[in-house]
This record gives C-alpha cells, sequence and structure tokens, in this order.
C-alpha cells in the first residue's frame, strides 16, 4: 500500500431505542512496521479551535487509537478483554471502558479493511454497544475504484 491514503471510518452505536450512524472519509498517510499497520489522520472538532492527531495502530490481535490535541485517550481494543482509559474533552474527563468482541482484519495490496464490535462503558456504566469499521485504501487504488480523492 502506498504512503498516501483514503481512510473512511464508519460506525454505528447501537442505544436502547435507536442506533446512531456516523461517518467520516479524510486522507491520511500510512505505513507498516514490524508487522503492525499504522494510520495518521488529522481531524477538525465541530465547534472547537484546534487539531486532533489520530493515529491507528492495528497490531494481529488487537486495534488502538491514539487521539492527540483538543480531545486526547488511548483506546485499545482487545479481543475478549476490558480496557480502562481516560477521554479528555474540551468539556471534561470520560473514564472509557472498551470490551472488544470481536476483531475481522482484512488485508489486501492496496487496502487494509478492518471491523470491530465492541462494548462501551462510560464512567463505569454501559453506554453502548457499537461497531467501528476502517476502510484504509490507497489513494492510488481509490481512484481505479472510483471514490473521490478527499
Amino acid at each position: 500500500m502506498t504512503k498516501d491514503v483514503l481512510i473512511t471510518i464508519s460506525g454505528v452505536q447501537m442505544l436502547d431505542d435507536d442506533d446512531e450512524d456516523v461517518e467520516m472519509v479524510t486522507r491520511g498517510d500510512y505505513y507498516q512496521k514490524n508487522g503492525k499497520h499504522y494510520i495518521m489522520y488529522d481531524e477538525q472538532m465541530e465547534g472547537f479551535e484546534g487539531t486532533v492527531k489520530n493515529i491507528i495502530k492495528v497490531s494481529p490481535d488487537s486495534v488502538d487509537i491514539i487521539k492527540k490535541g483538543i480531545t486526547s485517550a488511548h483506546m485499545q481494543f482487545e479481543k475478549n478483554k476490558k480496557n480502562l482509559s481516560c477521554y479528555n474533552t474540551p468539556l471534561g474527563d470520560l473514564v472509557i471502558g472498551i470490551q472488544a468482541n470481536r476483531i475481522r482484519i482484512d488485508e489486501e495490496e492496496d487496502c487494509l479493511k478492518i471491523n470491530v464490535e465492541y462494548s462501551l462503558d462510560i464512567n463505569y456504566q454501559h453506554a453502548s454497544d457499537c461497531n467501528i469499521m476502517l476502510d484504509i485504501q490507497s489513494v492510488q487504488g481509490a481512484k481505479l475504484h472510483g471514490l473521490p480523492a478527499v
């Protein structure tokens, strides 16, 4: 895969009576080192000044999302293991618990697809069951498939 990538992040939060879908498409950087995939991109938070720098580290059995900037967190997704971390936001800090139930990683020449199903706790209370999907494609590969080059 090339260094320049198109990143599509989509997710579903399944709340009591409602499902909330979100999707973001952005450009970023990709590299592979010691059998791990690294995806980096910047994110703007609506209503706030500043940028959040994101690093996604993908190992064969785990996914880490590290956020630094106006929000910061280190979220660890490991199958059948609950991880706690502090999620710092401009509005205050939260303790989040993540219990990954399923992690699927599909790797192709110009594409990396990751699907994580997990349970999310906020301040020690179950908040929702979630599904996050990451689709990372070489910018060149994305153009070949007719996707916009954001």
